[in-house]
């Protein structure tokens, strides 16, 4: 019962994660990737504290914040690749929301990163980069 469990987590995490592995950009390296993380989180707390979004748009980035920072998860990080997974899934759906509510020129004035960083994210938040 318990790999019968464990094998339908790891089916519906891998369906999951498909889209992200697809939206990421070609020349986007491993070392890069992980390099994103810090900008995304940046991002997410500058885009909290900008009094011009909508409040249950910052409340949402806040309740993000608070998840990343709590040490359960949906899935436990001690798990190899799956642990931070679902931390990803978690990011990925919350800005595709917070960047259709808010739009692209709020991810784009808050961006800390590189450029094809940005184009990583655009296109995990379903908006096309200028």
């Amino acid at each position: 019962m318990l790999v019968a469990v464990g094998g339908g987590l790891l089916a519906l995490w891998l369906v999951l994660l498909a889209p992200l592995w697809r939206a990421r950009a070609d020349d986007l390296t491993a070392r890069e990737a992980l390099l994103l993380l810090p900008d995304v989180v940046r991002l997410v707390r500058r885009l909290a504290a900008d009094g011009s979004l909508p409040r249950g748009v910052r409340l949402r980035l806040w309740l993000l914040l608070g998840y990343l920072l709590l040490p359960i998860d949906l899935v436990p990080d001690v798990i190899p690749v799956l642990g931070y997974a679902d931390d990803v899934v978690v990011v990925a759906w919350a800005l595709r929301s917070v960047i259709r509510r808010a739009g692209r020129d709020a991810l784009t004035r808050h961006w800390p990163g590189r450029p094809a960083g940005l184009a990583v994210v655009c296109r995990l938040a379903g908006v096309t980069p200028d």
